[in-house]
């Protein structure tokens, strides 16, 4: 009689005793997942800040920079007057090209006054993730077009949709890449993935393509402002081979190739007209 009276109030709290074991077994995996996540930091939807990045001991962390006072804002110098309008006839006047003078050098000077110019760019929590490796010997730049062109034949034959290959028809592109060699200048322009303390500690890098893209817009401007010319490319399936053939480590991943250089005599660009102010800016 007095085990079925246990039963029956047994069976009259399982409910309460049920919800109790979810509780816990829930309260468990938060905890484990916690866990694994100090070790493993991944933010969803945020692939370029920091995957599979391990932490040794997140109670001992230390931030990448050294912790000084911050000093007074110094304005730097500008174009005024005008200048504004100034920097935007400058930038207009920018365009891709294809065709270089190969007998024709920039001093290295003014390539490494580009490059400090780029370095200026702002970067999460300043990583500064880049690095621009310029290739001017000529076995080298035959090395790189070897490569491009070997992975643009399978590009345009086979890996590009139908309708890529044609919106490119007007630009006159193909596989055959003869800048790559003719240029006195190649600029490849890797981003840092992660880097490296002083102690030989792997430090997180933020946002490091954004970063990386937004050094390359300053060193374009600053390309144009030396009266040089240049072309962006982004060599499909080739960045790994490159990386390799330039003894690149591993965390440095190749986001753009320049093209560097004065455009040949006969250079010749497509006719194309930018969108309006009206078209790109929206007033609130």
């Amino acid at each position: 009689m007095e085990e079925l009276f246990n039963s029956s109030k047994l069976l009259k709290h399982w409910p309460s005793i049920l919800l109790g074991l979810l509780l816990a077994l829930t309260f468990k995996y938060i905890k484990e997942y916690r866990r694994k996540r100090s070790k493993n930091v991944k933010l969803a939807g945020e692939e370029d800040i920091a995957v599979d990045f391990p932490l040794e001991d997140p109670d001992a962390l230390q931030p990448a920079l050294e912790e000084k006072p911050h000093v007074p804002f110094v304005q730097g110098e500008n174009l005024n007057p005008d200048g504004a309008r100034r920097f935007y006839e400058l930038a207009r006047g920018r365009r891709s090209v294809r065709a270089f003078n190969a007998e024709r050098k920039p001093p290295i000077n003014i390539i490494e006054d580009c490059i400090r110019a780029a370095g200026t760019a702002p970067s999460g929590a300043h990583t500064e993730p880049w690095t621009f490796c310029v290739v001017q010997q000529l076995a080298v730049k035959q090395a790189v077009r070897q490569l491009v062109e070997q992975e643009e034949h399978i590009n345009y034959s086979t890996r590009m949709h139908a309708q890529w290959v044609t919106d490119l028809r007007p630009l006159q592109t193909n596989a055959i890449k003869p800048y790559l060699s003719d240029a006195p200048y190649l600029i490849l322009i890797f981003k840092q993935t992660y880097g490296t303390t002083a102690q030989g500690r792997k430090k997180l890098h933020y946002y490091h393509e954004i970063s990386t893209s937004i050094a390359c817009g300053v060193l374009l401007c600053a390309l144009q402002a030396a009266g040089l010319s240049s072309l962006v490319t982004t060599p499909l399936n080739c960045g790994p081979a490159l990386r390799r053939l330039l003894e690149r480590p591993a965390n440095e991943k190749l986001l753009i190739l320049l093209a560097v250089g004065y455009a040949a005599e006969d250079c010749k660009v497509p006719d194309l007209q930018r969108k309006c102010l009206q078209d790109i800016m929206v007033k609130y």
